[in-house]
């Protein structure tokens, strides 16, 4: 009796790494994706664009946006809601059929990336769910997260979106405390935005250090490119004293800014700052947070259908304008056809004439 052969031990799944930007909007999570993606990292497939608030552009996943935005409607939240954080959890059915979609999504995004690189703010605040989904694909994670002062992206959001300062500062507050809190067993890097932009190698050795591995391919070409990239123009709104000026709000990003400032620095500031922070807002949560989240939620499902009209205006005046382009075409070749009609006959008419 003959043996069969031995099966073949299968191949191990090659690994893969994720390398997740985490952070409030307009606090230098663009930059450091840039650098990330310069290093070796991968964007995702769809991109979002620059425009006059960010000319180097935002390198978002605009469909991933897009999702976060949606499933934060669904549970009564909007990327600008001071109380996003903590997470909210839908019923297990409807959770499912959410975290079946950002798994198909994250495949589109990212299909063949062994080192993905996902910067988009509100998963900040959605981490629990794009965390299982990396958990189905087997993708582990290492974190970014830019420190930069609230009061400088408050005036960025002023400048944009025409928020109060108070508004900022406590979606700034909330932001950071979801990336603190929902990362506390992955490798994670806090880094200082200014101080990435005086001296981005020594930030990055920072990452690396926290990480417990090297970027990906961060070469003599990528260093050049990220000194190109890294300019002093990225810093817009000068840091400030002011948030005791304004109240409790300020209260609470003064703490959270106090430990991650300290964090970035090196340091091991007290958990017990954080936590009080997170426990005033909780509290300023119970008393008005049901009005307040359902109103940018009701503000940001206006935005989004504004949007969307835009862009159906968009795609009908561009039909229209390609439509009077072809008609413009068709009356030139008519009118080129009737030219050469008039020849021939004004050709055969001269024929007929020389006939005897």
């Amino acid at each position: 009796m003959s043996r069969q052969p031995a099966p073949k031990p299968a191949k191990p799944a090659k690994s893969r790494t994720a390398y997740l930007v985490l952070g409030m909007h307009r606090s230098g999570t663009s930059a450091v994706t840039q650098l990330l993606a310069l290093a070796g990292a991968q964007l995702p497939a769809n991109v979002m664009p620059g425009d006059e608030h960010n000319a180097k552009g935002y390198f978002e996943p605009w469909k991933i946006a897009i999702f976060n935005d949606e499933r934060l409607r669904a549970a009564g939240s909007a990327w600008d809601d001071p109380f996003a954080y903590p997470y909210r959890a839908l019923t297990p059915d409807e959770d499912q059929v959410w975290l079946d979609a950002a798994v198909a999504l994250f495949d589109e995004e990212f299909p063949k990336a062994a080192w993905p690189l996902m910067k988009d703010p509100r998963a900040t605040v959605l981490l629990p769910m794009w965390r299982e989904v990396l958990a189905r694909k087997g993708v582990e994670a290492r974190c970014v997260i830019p420190v930069r002062h609230p009061l400088a992206v408050a005036g960025s959001l002023r400048r944009r979106d025409g928020f109060a300062d108070e508004k900022s500062v406590l979606v700034w507050s909330a932001y950071m405390l979801a990336a603190e809190a929902y990362t506390r067993d992955l490798p994670r890097a806090f880094v200082s935005y200014d101080a990435l932009l005086a001296d981005w190698r020594g930030e990055v050795a920072k990452v690396e250090a926290a990480h417990g591995a090297p970027l990906p391919n961060l070469t003599a070409k990528a260093a050049k490119a990220v000194d190109g990239f890294l300019t002093a123009d990225l810093r817009h709104n000068a840091d400030s004293e002011g948030l005791k000026a304004l109240g409790w709000a300020g209260e609470i990003a003064g703490d959270v800014f106090a430990w991650f400032e300290a964090k970035a620095a090196g340091k091991a500031p007290k958990q017990a700052l954080l936590d009080g922070a997170a426990a005033r807002l909780a509290e300023r949560a119970r008393d008005m947070g049901a009005l307040i989240s359902s109103t940018t939620r009701d503000l940001a499902a206006v935005r989004a259908e504004l949007m969307d009209a835009r862009a159906r205006l968009g795609v009908a005046e561009a039909f229209e304008v390609e439509a009077k382009a072809n008609i413009a075409r068709l009356e030139d070749g008519w009118r080129a056809a009737q030219s050469l009609l008039d020849s021939i006959d004004a050709e055969l008419d001269a024929a007929l004439a020389d006939e005897p």
